[in-house]
């Protein structure tokens, strides 16, 4: 019996022959998908009339965004530019009052006028609230853009077609310190240039939005986003926070171009503004006189919302396909449990000198059994992991929480994924159970290294440990889980928690490997040199 096929065959047999094992493993697959079926989360989608939050709209690149903020604006048909001074930013923290509408406005000020208005809670910081210029192909959410615009704590930005940034003077906005902000349209090519006194110009950024219409939508807008932060208490960790909402002020307006012919020769008109709440709900801002050109020279634009793409996350929008994987851990833990009494019962039971004499290349052997649980955990593991995704999104949906697409690939490549972890996992815990022989040992100390730090990274720790944790030890592997992309220039909690890893997928599932190498290679040499 020395040939590889018959070790194998044997140590399979060896395998399906304690029904505690088969047991165990087909018990793992189910609670992995009952944890993923079970209706424990509750949305708002479908339900008492759930706003646009359900059925986030989609940018031109495909992608789903956010797509909400205070806009004042006129239409601009064929070339033109449209320029402005931004002499204040001001953002607070609102109580998420759902009784209360939206304060959204825009309405002249005096400039001795102070900031922000005094409704909502305590005065927070958003660095991602913006205001600025905007060229918009229309006021439906999704639609192309270009915007030039300040922030609350990343200095001057041009964004557009919401997943763009690039980044301009750095520093705050005041009335000591103003920016002036010009858009410029010339066919599809969209400029964005500030200056510190409306006299020299620097490009921000020049982009090609491709078919932009003849005619668009172009003034100015303010919005701020979702606020969330971490906390820490005696029972672990959590988030809190709520809605913000920014106050803009802006003076010297001018539009140039984008006239159009009333008519008689030589005659031209001004379209009149208008005030709009895109993708909110309240009222409409009011624009008095129709013309912000000519109403008093100083205005306050207050929104909130913002202008990105959509992330899942504290402060982001629903949750993210890994949700429906919640049960992996537990899969795991068995999968630990299992694998390493597959060789330390032996020992336990004295059979190692009878599987030895049958089996004398010892390291033979225990390629075999790292096989035999390697393919046992990664077909159940797989199983257990296609049902869970393919159903759990629908029970999430079913409970009204917004789940994110994920393409076919992304999709393959959790399942696969997931199942491959599992199967690494238990050849990692396997060589575990090699080194150490001794079953309670070998499995404390499998445990302590598999599933303790996916655990203390998910719950208790800060993130900046929790980051590290999930780079050094083999939890990395759940980076395969990811399913969603993280957007410097979009505020949210990227955790592990909310499904967001420190690795690439395949990198962390490489720290794994590199894990159940070393531990296996180690057990294979020890095992050569031990008598049993």
């Amino acid at each position: 019996m020395n040939a590889f096929g018959q070790v194998l065959r044997a140590e399979f047999t060896k395998f399906r022959t304690v029904r505690g094992w088969v047991v165990a493993a087909v018990a793992a697959a189910g609670a992995t998908i009952l944890l993923g079926l079970l209706p424990g989360m509750q949305g708002s989608c479908g339900r008492h009339g759930a706003g646009s939050e359900c059925v986030p709209p989609v940018g031109p690149g495909g992608e789903v965004v956010v797509d909400s903020f205070a806009f004042a604006h006129r239409p601009l048909t064929g070339d033109g530019s449209i320029t402005v001074r931004v002499t204040s930013l001001t953002s607070r923290l609102l109580d998420p009052d759902p009784d209360r509408s939206r304060p959204d406005e825009v309405s002249p000020r005096k400039a001795s006028t102070p900031g922000i208005p005094t409704r909502g809670s305590r005065a927070a910081v958003a660095p991602w609230s913006k205001a600025g210029l905007i060229l918009k192909a229309g006021t439906a959410q999704g639609s192309s853009y270009a915007a030039v615009l300040v922030t609350g704590g990343h200095g001057v930005r041009m964004q557009y077609d919401y997943t763009h940034d690039r980044a301009g003077t750095s520093g705050p906005v005041s009335t000591d310190s103003p920016r002036w902000l010009r858009l410029t349209r010339t066919g599809d090519t969209v400029t964005g240039a500030e200056s510190p006194d409306g006299t020299t110009w620097t490009t921000v950024g020049s982009v090609r939005l491709a078919g932009l219409p003849p005619t668009v939508e172009a003034g100015l807008f303010t919005t701020s986003p979702q606020h969330a932060e971490r906390v820490g208490g005696s029972l672990g960790t959590g988030t809190t926070g709520g809605p913000t909402e920014a106050t803009g002020t802006f003076d010297h307006l001018l539009v140039r171009g984008g006239a159009r012919s009333a008519g008689a020769p030589g005659q031209v008109t001004r379209p009149a503004w208008k005030g709009e709440n895109v993708g909110m709900p309240g009222s409409a801002p009011r624009v008095p006189g129709g013309d912000l050109e000519r109403a008093g020279g100083v205005f306050a634009v207050t929104g909130s919302g913002d202008i990105a793409p959509a992330v899942a996350g504290a402060a982001g929008i629903g949750v993210s396909l890994a949700q429906t994987l919640a049960g992996t851990f537990v899969m795991l833990l068995v999968v630990t449990v299992v694998s390493t009494g597959f060789i330390t019962a032996e020992y336990r039971c004295g059979l190692i000198r009878t599987t030895l004499t049958a089996s004398p290349r010892r390291g033979r052997l225990l390629a075999a059994k790292a096989v035999v649980v390697g393919a046992v955990a990664f077909v159940t593991g797989l199983v257990a992991a296609a049902v869970a995704v393919v159903l759990g999104q629908r029970v999430l949906r079913g409970n009204g929480v917004y789940v994110h697409p994920a393409t076919t690939p992304t999709e393959l490549r959790v399942i696969v994924g997931t199942a491959a972890l599992l199967a690494v996992a238990a050849v990692l815990a396997l060589g575990l159970g090699a080194l150490l022989r001794r079953g309670v040992t070998a499995v404390a100390t499998a445990v302590a290294v598999l599933v303790l730090p996916y655990l203390l990274a998910m719950t208790v720790l800060p993130d900046g440990a929790a980051r590290w944790l999930l780079r050094v030890s083999p939890a990395a592997a759940f980076a395969l889980q990811q399913t969603v992309t993280q957007y410097p220039q979009v505020a949210n909690l990227y955790t592990p928690a909310n499904g967001y890893f420190p690795l690439a997928p395949w990198a962390g599932f490489g720290v794994l490997a590199g894990w159940a190498a070393l531990a296996l290679g180690t057990a294979a040499v020890l095992l050569r040199r031990r008598s049993a």
